[in-house]
């Protein structure tokens, strides 16, 4: 009598054990289950290609257009993470996260699009190998754009709103965790995506009914956030104007600046919307009803990867700061092509080796002077009509003659503007 308690109670524990495993490898089911399931094909899918896009254009024009796109958002990019790096008003930790996200735009713009050029030139309709490394790279650079905004947002709540004290915690080692953290969940998040088939098979043209798991899944991974950099984004406006209706808020230069910048990273938050918004509710009512042309769902996958060609233009219009980094990378990367020469005529005296200036950026007065003869002449005297340049403080001038000058009369020497 006294062991039919403890049986009891081991055949309860053992209940309660199997219904645990059942409800456990029913919600393991529901989350790994593959898109091969209640796969649906697209509707008039052999006419579009998710590599090459529509195959009712012409080649040339589909090239063309790939190729643009590249184009402009690599160079764009490139400006982008370089301004960050240059440019003293925008060379600040905070927009370490504005850099990684223009890093995503340029894995995209630099990466994805050129793959579709290549199959192109290739004359293939379409390559599966090609489409799943796109599809894979998008959804990774899309999701570590979704993360880095909501910490850009941040970012400039704590710089806009917050005392200076709290925003000193924000050390750059914690800055550098954060992204590496970004990065690391997110490749590990699109890998199980890719491994066990979740979501659309956006390479063999089908999309699965969306399971309420995968649904609630994605709305925490992307939708979260996104709310998240909104609300931040919108607190810190109404917060800004509700001190500016103070007249004795006076704010500094630097936060006139700073507030420029949050208004610049809002805008790029609102194209991002704007870009994938449409790619995003076609998707979700794919999942529930069929798609009858697979030519708008691909279209406006590419309207959303197009997106990153274009953000860096939203810095260049938004804040002045990324706009004359821009103009000076512009003179330094295609408008070195003058190379002028300053000679004066000397009186058999054997030619002395001359100064020669290099313009490393020519608007941000980053210069470099060679001289073998600055040593020897440190004292003489600078042409007629000549500014006289100085490196670092020196005494010699960069166009020195003999006339009129110091003793020696050395003939005059050459100046290389590049």
């Amino acid at each position: 009598m006294s062991t039919n308690p403890v049986n009891a109670m081991f055949e309860e524990f053992n209940n309660v054990t199997n219904a645990i495993n059942a409800t456990s490898k029913a919600f393991v089911e529901s989350v790994m289950s593959t898109t091969m399931i209640n796969d649906r094909p697209l509707g008039d899918s052999d006419a579009v290609s998710p590599v090459t896009l529509s195959m009712e254009w012409s080649r040339v024009a589909r090239l063309l257009i790939m190729i643009g796109l590249s184009v402009i958002g690599s160079i764009g990019n490139v400006y982008m993470i370089s301004s960050v790096m240059i440019e003293d008003h925008l060379n600040k930790r905070g927009n370490t996260f504005v850099a990684n996200v223009a890093l995503a735009d340029l894995l995209i713009s630099g990466l994805v699009i050129p793959a579709s050029a290549v199959v192109i030139l290739s004359g293939l309709q379409d390559s599966p190998p090609v489409c799943q490394f796109q599809w894979f790279l998008s959804i990774l650079c899309c999701l570590v754009t979704v993360l880095t905004m909501a910490a850009v947002a941040a970012e400039n709540y704590i710089r806009l709103c917050l005392t200076p004290e709290c925003y000193a915690k924000l050390t750059v080692t914690k800055i550098t965790t954060l992204l590496f953290a970004i990065w690391i969940i997110s490749s590990i998040l699109v890998t199980l995506q890719s491994v066990y088939n979740m979501g659309p098979d956006y390479c063999n043209k089908k999309i699965s009914k969306i399971v309420p798991t995968q649904a609630l899944t994605a709305g925490a991974i992307v939708l979260g956030p996104l709310l998240i950099t909104a609300g931040l984004y919108m607190r810190i406006t109404y917060q800004v104007h509700v001190a500016r209706l103070n007249p004795s808020f006076k704010p500094p230069l630097a936060f006139n600046w700073d507030y420029s910048l949050m208004l610049a990273n809002a805008y790029s938050f609102v194209m991002f919307v704007v870009f994938w918004a449409p790619f995003a509710v076609v998707l979700a009512l794919a999942t529930v009803q069929r798609l009858h042309s697979a030519q708008v769902f691909y279209n406006l996958a590419w309207l959303a990867l197009s997106k990153s060609c274009f953000n860096n233009l939203v810095y260049c219009a938004g804040n002045r700061h990324f706009r004359n980094a821009y103009v000076n990378l512009f003179h330094y990367c295609c408008c070195k092509t003058t190379v002028t020469f300053s000679r004066r005529a000397r009186d058999g005296a054997t030619r002395p080796s001359g100064d020669v200036r290099v313009h490393i950026i020519p608007g941000y007065n980053m210069y470099s002077y060679t001289s073998p003869t600055r040593s020897r002449e440190s004292g003489s005297c600078p042409l007629q009509g000549r500014p006289r340049a100085r490196a670092n403080g020196g005494g010699g001038g960069l166009g020195c003659g003999g006339g009129g000058g110091g003793g020696g009369g050395g003939g005059g020497r050459d100046v290389y503007e590049l």
